[in-house]
């Protein structure tokens, strides 16, 4: 692996971009050396110390700080709907943030004397009324120093609200979190680098404001001559002394940019340079530790709390699901108390679309919501008590596994010995209960899903919707996890939804299979029909079968990828239907097969994988669709199978299964 900082031979940059980069530097460096080479360091700490300059300074730091205060009630806001609302004359707002950057400072004064002079816009009225008088006073320095710092902070901040990704808000909405909760306790913590690097680049530029100031403020000793016009004044006597005090206002400024390292740049960090730890790693990958099989296998998997722990708190009573979904998912969806549906359907389906439209979290559908007996459908997302585990679990990275699970609790206002209580119980049941004081980032990804299993279950829901909760996690902490998730399904007492490209979560956690197709419900049925009669290709494939689309003849089907399939018991013609086969009931020849078989096409060997103790091979053929085989080892070695080996297969009639679509 090649360490940082070494040269690597011929990376050395061309002479046609090095020179004008070189003299680039040279150039924004030398100003800076002309500083540091004409300071009196002798005389420095006289001219600091001196009357003029203190009360300078002190002034420029009330100044900034009011600036900075100011930014941050109003800048914070508007960064927040800048990333994350939508609305018409976004564009021309964000040019309004921008323009003071770009704008001359003195034409800002200007500006803002017009605005809020005794006869601009505002000012008669302000005076007026309140008797405030902006111009020639401190607090219209810190109106100017406002005005030309607070886009730094609204960028910044609207920079990282971007980078961070809204399932976290989502789901703390799903919580019962209030929008104003979830901006103070998911959004801001998260997005906290963001705000301190667009707070401290605001107060720099506050503390070194100029042109505005003394345009719109003046330049009165000690009530709005800041530093920066100090150094202004010095220069017209006393040179050597606004050499030093433009050191001190360079040495503050270098030192913000220096403890800030690019972050406001959007620079990624030495540590995700490096390959070290990032946000969310518990859920986007295998485990990092070792799960605790008798913690999953023992008395809180089997659903019962350890000796000592307290029970949860049930979530209320049993709470049945009507729902008539519109939009680009079209269905009408019922269900009893307890059901678990497995939702499942290709790419693009429409799966995720339900789920979010029952959390009320897309425009893309909507959902008439019925929970037992109470309408939801007008309700926000944190009122529906319906609760989301994404695919990742989307912890909350600054919270404990604790925090994390009681969130939800609080967020009804729950007081929080109590929620704290009845979380950790939670995390018992679910045998994660001695990782409690852990963060994600310290959580395997199994033990992860599981505390977002808890906070989910914990939040008392009435509709509880996972999406491919397991598909994140290796086979061994899959199985262990969907035994934990299937105990607990079974004594939920509303209706759980769980979106799922796996058939043995759909057949082993579900009552029911709702499959999706273009955003239309294909079939919703128990998931032993489903196996039996799958009706859609899609479908058929994910369990593992060959499935070709048709329109039944009199002797079968004939397909809709081309090719004739003869089936024993055939439906009237001209049915749209789907053929079944089975992989182990295709047959793999070497010569063309002589007998009974009724279905013989060529074809070639494209593909051989294995599951389990056989091998499953593709087919390819120009007289019909794709097909896979399943044999054993020992009969791919007779025939000697390889990838572009040609080769004949069979299926006899009485081995295809036809469903009518």
């Amino acid at each position: 692996m090649k360490r940082a900082g070494v040269r690597t031979p011929g990376a050395r940059p061309p002479l046609a971009l090095a020179v004008p980069a070189l003299l680039a530097v040279a150039f924004l460096a030398l100003p800076l050396v002309g500083i540091l080479a004409r300071t009196e360091w002798g005389e420095l700490a006289d001219h600091l110390t001196s009357p003029g300059t203190v009360q300078a300074l002190k002034l420029s730091l009330l100044v900034s700080f009011w600036a900075l205060g100011l930014s941050l009630l109003l800048g914070v806001p508007l960064a927040w709907l800048l990333a994350r609302v939508p609305f018409p004359g976004k564009a021309f707002v964000r040019s309004l943030v921008l323009l003071p950057m770009v704008l001359p400072p003195t034409v800002g004064g200007v500006a803002l004397l017009l605005a809020f002079g005794r006869r601009g816009l505002l000012g008669p009225w302000l005076e007026g009324t309140f008797g405030i008088t902006l111009p020639f006073h401190t607090s219209g320095a810190v109106l100017a120093a406002t005005f030309v710092a607070m886009p730094f902070l609204v960028i910044s901040l609207e920079g990282a609200l971007g980078g961070l990704r809204p399932r976290y808000e989502e789901t703390a909405a799903s919580l019962g979190a209030s929008p104003v909760r979830v901006f103070f306790t998911v959004t801001l913590p998260m997005v906290a680098p963001g705000v301190l690097a667009g707070a401290a680049l605001t107060w720099a530029r506050a503390l070194g404001e100029f042109g505005a100031t003394i345009t719109f403020a003046g330049n009165l000793p000690g009530t709005t001559q800041t530093l920066p016009l100090q150094v202004y004044l010095l220069l017209q006597d006393e040179p050597e002394a606004a050499t030093s005090v433009s050191l001190l206002l360079l040495a503050i400024a270098m030192g913000v940019l220096i403890a800030l390292r690019g972050r406001w740049t959007g620079t990624p960090s030495a540590e995700r340079r490096s390959g070290g730890p990032v946000e969310e790693p518990a859920a986007a990958e295998k485990p990092a530790v070792t799960e605790e099989p008798a913690a999953v296998e023992g008395s809180a998997a089997a659903g019962e709390p350890p000796s000592g722990a307290g029970s949860p708190a049930p979530s209320g009573g049993h709470w049945s699901l009507h729902a008539d979904v519109t939009g680009f998912t079209v269905l009408t969806l019922d269900a009893d108390p307890g059901t678990t549906i497995a939702v499942v359907g290709p790419n693009g389906a429409g799966k995720t679309t339900l789920l979010r439209a029952l959390l009320g979290l897309t425009p893309r559908a909507h959902a008439e919501l019925r929970l037992g007996g109470e309408d939801v459908t007008a309700l926000p997302p944190h009122r529906r008590r319906v609760a989301w585990v994404p695919q990742d679990g989307a912890l909350f990275p600054h919270l404990s596994a604790l925090a994390n699970t009681a969130y939800g609790l609080r967020a009804q206002g729950v007081p929080r010995a109590e929620a704290r209580r009845e979380a950790r119980a939670w995390l018992d049941r679910l045998g994660v209960g001695h990782l409690a004081h852990r963060r994600p980032g310290q959580l395997s990804g199994g033990q992860a899903q599981r505390v977002a299993l808890a906070r989910a279950l914990a939040a008392r829901p009435r509709l509880l919707v996972l999406d491919e909760p397991l598909a994140a996690l290796d086979q061994t902490t899959r199985a262990h996890v969907r035994h934990t998730l299937r105990t607990h399904l079974a004594g939920f007492g509303g209706v759980c939804l769980i979106v799922t490209h796996d058939p043995v979560e759909a057949v082993s956690l579900a009552d029911r299979v709702l499959v999706l197709q273009d955003g239309r419900a294909l079939q919703d049925a128990a998931p032993a029909e489903v196996t039996r009669h799958p009706r859609s290709p899609w479908v058929a494939r994910m369990l593992g079968r060959n499935a070709w689309p048709g329109t039944a003849n009199p002797d079968g089907l004939a397909l809709d990828d081309g090719g004739v399939l003869v089936a024993a018991e055939p439906p009237p013609p001209g049915t749209p239907a789907l053929a079944i086969v089975a992989p182990e009931a295709v047959s793999l020849h070497r010569q063309k097969p002589a007998g009974s078989p009724r279905n013989v096409w060529p074809g070639t060997v494209r593909e051989i994988t294995t599951s389990g103790s056989r091998l499953r091979v593709l087919v390819t053929s120009a007289e019909a669709p794709d097909l896979v085989a399943e044999i054993t080892p020992q009969a791919a070695a007779e025939l000697g199978l390889a990838e572009g080996v040609p080769v004949w297969t069979s299926v006899k009639a009485t081995e295809t299964t036809v469903v009518t679509l």
